[in-house]
């Protein structure tokens, strides 16, 4: 599975980024792999493709920083996707 480039972190501001566009289907993983009380492990191999034996500092710091902004996500980053969307809904859109 291609998975798009990441950071060790996501960027830590209060909006949603590029980042967390591109990483949404990533955080949904790390949520659902939680909420199954799947080990961080297997985890981080299976949705960064990174080898926790290997480089387990890294591999730790990924997922950790990672799933912070995916609950993040669930707590505040939604209410501005659907302040977005509500926006764009109510905006005349351009014809071609």
């Amino acid at each position: 599975m291609t998975i798009a480039p990441f950071d060790l972190a996501p960027p830590q501001t209060e909006s949603i980024t590029a980042y967390d566009e591109a990483h949404f289907v990533t955080y949904i993983r790390l949520l659902d792999a939680n909420a199954e009380g799947a080990d961080w492990r297997e985890a981080v191999h299976y949705i960064f493709e990174i080898d926790p034996e290997a480089d387990p500092d890294r591999a730790r710091q990924v997922h950790d920083n990672h799933l912070k902004r995916a609950k993040w996500m669930t707590e505040t980053g939604y209410l501005l996707l659907l302040e977005k969307a509500r926006l764009e809904a109510g905006s005349p859109k351009t014809r071609q």
